[in-house]
């Protein structure tokens, strides 16, 4: 009897011991746990730098089409001119615009703070404003209707949570936020097929989208050793290293080339 309470004990003892070290040797979440634990990245601005650069197009951009808003009188009236489609949109010399731009590496184990300034994601003119921007996970985005005309926002991301909301009155405005780091989440508007967005959700602030010459800067840099990756929604993705050091610049910039 004496012997059966001693493994009884035993058995108890290493239950509770397999508990505490997470079941038995389940998945290791302590590099996740740390960096949500960690404190918040103190930037000096006296030794952060700036990434800059310029996204360009090598060769003939494709030519714009005109969007046809007949289906809804509401989304054709708004406009007195065609409004043309934005998939590839460059300048004069070949710059490159509505590329996201951002760090992608080199800021592993460094937390930053939330935004508590939300980001909008405006529907005005029966087009999505902007085409393409960034996000941190955690922030708000509120969406915000303008129109005269039912819209409906659908996100349909990978790693996050789809959702898909209407919104027939004008001047209403929903807030969603995200949880996974993700590039990038597509918008679409099931009710007006033409209108498209996309957004880039990230655990920090550094990203920037290039705008109408290709140029982009993003601030505020820490020195050290980056990754810098750029997304475009037709030419794909792209990455460099680069060094920032204290006070200084480093440039990144990409060229993509035209195809047929």
């Amino acid at each position: 009897m004496a012997a059966a309470n001693r493994s009884l004990v035993l058995a108890l003892l290493c239950a509770a011991a397999l508990l505490a070290a997470g079941c038995g040797g389940g998945g290791d979440d302590s590099g996740s746990s740390a960096v949500e634990s960690a404190p918040l990245a103190a930037v000096d601005p006296a030794t952060a730098g700036t990434i800059m650069g310029r996204i360009a197009l090598d060769g003939e951009a494709p030519e714009a089409q005109a969007i046809q808003m007949a289906a809804d009188p509401n989304c054709a009236r708004m406009h007195d001119a065609p409004v043309m489609t934005e998939f590839v949109v460059t300048d004069m010399d070949g710059g490159l615009q509505n590329a996201f731009v951002y760090i992608k590496g080199g800021l592993e184990g460094m937390r930053f703070p939330t935004p508590s300034e939300p980001v909008t994601l405006n529907q005005q003119g029966c087009i999505y404003l902007p085409h393409v921007f960034g996000i941190q996970v955690g922030q708000e985005l509120n969406i915000l209707n303008s129109d005269q005309t039912l819209h409906n926002i659908h996100a349909t991301p990978a790693a996050n949570q789809e959702f898909n909301i209407g919104q027939p009155v004008m001047n209403m405005s929903t807030t969603r936020t995200f949880d996974e780091v993700e590039v990038m989440v597509p918008f679409k508007c099931d009710v007006h097929r033409w209108m498209n967005s996309y957004v880039g959700v990230l655990d920090h602030p550094y990203f920037a989208v290039s705008g109408m010459d290709g140029s982009f800067s993003i601030g505020n840099v820490p020195p050290g050793d980056y990754t810098v990756g750029v997304w475009h929604e037709r030419f794909g993705e792209q990455e460099m290293m680069v060094t920032v050091a204290p006070s200084g610049s480093a440039e990144a910039s990409f060229t993509y080339t035209a195809t047929e």
